[in-house]
């Protein structure tokens, strides 16, 4: 750990653990930092990207090194799998000595987990000391995960969110809401698409039509109901019909996926396109996929974004050391380095606006690439609708426009 930090940043650290106030809450989390000395905790975590295996490989030898607590990495393909093996030892009344001690999870993965009562107690993550810093105002993902509510059931641990790019070399000023999208697309047509739902990238468009468009955004936050379906969604499919002759190709073909989409941006077939990663045109400008005169923008009344988490089983053998684990996921040294592009590209869940001078520095010193909004500037993050729209829309939409995708 010494090699990978500088006297500076070890001297930020040790000040962030001065920073919390004397209390019976202290007291509280040293009783955790005492029971999880020694523990082993299994991570099971997706495994398939070296970059990311990487952080967590450094995350795990860091909390080795200042709690004594050791992280095993258990990498996995697909978090279902996980579900099922929690589910499959309560089946058989294994209440403790569990085999998963943390999952990295969101989505209708945690949703399972909730319903089917495998998740440690409410709260634990708001009692992390490190909770005081997450963003709870501008991130509201951080607390509803898909609609449903964390409880404190689960630990944030990361951003996505919907950015657009585009050429500044072709295209001064982006537009600003999806009403100026339109127009741009009817004084420029083809040179906007999106992909063909159900691509994970053309439902997301999808979904954040439908947050501009519809009338009331509480409706989005239940399952969908029939009666009132049609309705709810008339803005958006005005929309749509209004979009659809000026998009690429007529709108009679569209964009695979979001490769496409940067392919079709660089080879100047289209001015904007767009990704669910803020790193994403950075990226793509590094390896030469972009053009180094690309940058990203979002709408000025947020765009759709969610947050991905880390979870504690009802039956960890190691609850103490995987809440140890979760806090150090969430102190600005570690959100710092997973936003860092060169290291994962990760956008952190703090507020940075918010966090002490010493730590603040730490995300106003860090460059993002040159395509990459500040966490200031990416604006709010809309919630996802309820899983149940997505499936509604996608079907509304084939029967409307299907089309065969390019």
């Amino acid at each position: 750990m010494k090699r990978l930090l500088t006297a500076a940043a070890a001297a930020i650290i040790s000040g962030l653990f001065t920073l919390q106030p004397v209390s019976a809450q202290d007291s509280d989390w040293q009783d955790v930092l005492d029971e999880a000395k020694g523990q082993t905790v299994y991570f099971h975590a997706w495994g398939g990207e070296p970059r990311i295996n990487a952080y967590i490989q450094w995350a795990a030898r860091e909390v080795e090194n200042l709690y004594g607590v050791r992280v095993v990495h258990v990498k996995v393909s697909d978090t279902a799998s996980v579900v099922s093996q929690v589910l499959a030892e309560k089946s058989v009344g294994k209440t403790s000595g569990g085999g998963v001690d943390l999952v990295w999870i969101n989505g209708e993965n945690f949703a399972a987990m909730k319903t089917n009562e495998l998740l440690a107690e409410p709260g634990w993550a708001q009692s992390l000391p490190n909770w005081t810093y997450v963003d709870t105002e501008n991130k509201p993902t951080v607390l509803v995960d898909f609609t449903v509510p964390t409880d404190g059931q689960e630990s944030p641990w990361g951003m996505a969110k919907l950015v657009f790019m585009f050429d500044t070399a072709r295209l001064d000023t982006p537009p600003a809401s999806l009403d100026a999208l339109l127009a741009y697309a009817k004084s420029n047509p083809g040179r906007f698409s999106y992909p063909q739902p159900p691509n994970f990238y053309g439902t997301t468009f999808l979904k954040q039509a439908l947050l501009n468009t519809i009338a009331d955004t509480s409706v989005l936050s239940a399952p969908v109901d029939p009666d009132q379906f049609e309705a709810q969604t008339a803005p958006l499919f005005n929309f749509l019909d209004e979009l659809h002759p000026h998009l690429w190709r007529q709108g009679q073909a569209f964009p695979k996926n979001a490769a496409h989409m940067r392919q079709l941006l660089a080879d100047s077939e289209m001015d904007i396109a767009f990704s669910f990663n803020p790193g994403d045109a950075s990226g793509a400008i590094v390896n030469g996929e972009l053009p180094p005169t690309v940058r990203t923008f979002v709408f000025d009344d947020g765009t759709v974004g969610n947050t991905h988490f880390v979870a504690i089983p009802f039956n960890s053998s190691a609850q103490e050391g995987a809440q140890v684990f979760a806090n150090h996921l969430l102190s600005p040294m570690a959100q710092m380095r997973k936003q860092d592009p060169k290291i994962w590209g990760d956008p952190t869940v703090l507020n940075v606006a918010d966090l002490p001078a010493n730590e603040k520095a730490l995300f106003d010193t860090q460059d993002l690439g040159p395509a990459t909004l500040t966490p200031e500037k990416l604006g709010p993050a809309l919630p996802e609708p309820h899983p149940s729209w997505v499936t509604a829309l996608e079907q509304t939409w084939a029967t409307r426009y299907g089309a065969g995708g390019e």
